[in-house]
């Protein structure tokens, strides 16, 4: 089973390009139990809810995992999870990294914010550029530091679902 991971910050098109990779390549494709729960609970997220989300989080990728998918494309991971604690609310439970260190991934593709517009759906909360910018910025530095495989998307809808659907050639020959 190959583990891909979409990440970055939002309107960079994550799901779009899960659900391209998905109808491309198949596989198994998980998606951001954030949303979900925001849609459930109907009022605005709070720090206590962080566990919750994460741990949802974690028994969506559990329950794809046990399918053993011959490639498993997550939406999202437990990094966005952590980010957004701490550009929300300014800390992070610690164990919720530990839990994605435990994690074995594939490849991390990260999508750059620059050169797509930014799309309100209700749920986002960055419109300016240089905030999303920061939120890439500081997922390659984690991805950087923790020594996770990953490959910067750039460009228009169109290169970018290009050069993703080139890493996952890669990732399944491999």
């Amino acid at each position: 089973m190959k583990v891909l991971v979409l990440t970055g910050p939002e309107s960079s098109g994550k799901s779009w390009l899960s659900s391209e990779i998905q109808a491309h390549f198949g596989g198994l494709l998980v998606g951001e139990y954030v949303r979900h729960f925001i849609d459930s609970e109907a009022r605005d997220t709070r720090y206590d809810d962080i566990p919750a989300i994460a741990l949802g989080q974690l028994a969506w990728e559990d329950e794809a995992r046990a399918q053993h998918p011959a490639l498993l494309i997550l939406d999202t991971h437990l990094l966005s999870n952590i980010l957004w604690s701490r550009t929300l609310f300014g800390a992070c439970p610690t164990w919720i990294e530990q839990a994605l260190l435990d994690r074995h991934y594939d490849l991390h593709l990260l999508l750059s914010p620059e050169t797509v517009d930014w799309h309100d759906d209700g749920q986002r909360c960055q419109p300016q550029l240089a905030q999303r910018q920061a939120f890439f910025q500081a997922s390659q530095e984690w991805l950087a530091l923790h020594r996770q495989t990953f490959q910067v998307l750039h460009g228009d809808w169109n290169q970018r679902k290009d050069a993703a659907f080139e890493a996952v050639t890669r990732l399944l020959n491999a």
